[in-house]
């Protein structure tokens, strides 16, 4: 079983490559946390939004949806604003307005996800370029003592030169089940603002709305 009293250890046979590893790591791990938390404000239950919006646009009293919209965060807020401040060109008109807020709302849920998939890709090969380099330094050592060269030279030489690929993967794997479970909450939360965007649209185009 891995003690963390042997992490001081470890970083320190592992070279200059042991530190560009824990690096990659934190941003993994600062990426995973900034956007598990954005997209757990993101996700707002839109049903019950929208049932909102509904009792509050019956009374055509569109300032106070546009307020709550503003007050509340997530995409989906931002769509049913959309489509209350564009209700007079009509459901073309609302429709195309609701698809261009689409297209920039998406973007903003997918930031960093391609930096997450990118360390779980590299980590690997950092790892394997560490354990390379560690055994260059081994082969030379080995070099040096010629005949005199012992096991324990050669053993111990394999199991620093192993550290970094043994990290590597210690940080991939973690990494990329990650970025899967982001990319799920991201269609996840794109798919309640299509549901949103239909259900919206049929809400203001389906009766007169005064001018916002």
């Amino acid at each position: 079983m891995f003690k963390m009293s042997l992490l001081p250890t470890l970083i320190e046979n592992g070279g200059l490559v042991m530190w560009l590893l824990l690096g990659v790591s934190s941003v993994a791990l600062a990426v995973f946390t900034e956007r598990l938390l954005h997209y757990h404000r993101a996700q707002i239950n839109s049903a019950e939004f929208l049932n909102g919006m509904r009792i509050v646009l019956k009374r055509e009293n569109v300032v106070e949806a546009l307020s709550i919209c503003d007050a509340t965060a997530g995409p989906v807020p931002r769509l049913v604003k959309t489509a209350i401040l564009n209700h007079e060109r009509g459901r073309e008109g609302v429709r195309e307005a609701l698809e261009e807020a689409g297209l920039l709302e998406v973007p903003r849920l997918e930031e960093k996800l391609n930096l997450l998939a990118t360390i779980a890709q590299i980590a690997p090969l950092i790892g394997l370029f560490g354990t390379v380099l560690g055994f260059i330094d081994m082969f030379a050592e080995i070099e040096s003592q010629g005949l005199n060269a012992s096991k324990a030279v050669l053993a111990g030489g394999i199991w620093k030169a192993l550290i970094c690929t043994a990290f590597g993967l210690a940080i991939a794997i973690p990494s990329y089940a990650g970025y899967n479970y982001l990319v799920s909450r991201v269609n996840s939360i794109v798919l309640d603002m299509e549901k949103a965007s239909t259900e919206i649209l049929n809400i203001v185009t389906n009766r007169h709305l005064p001018k916002p």
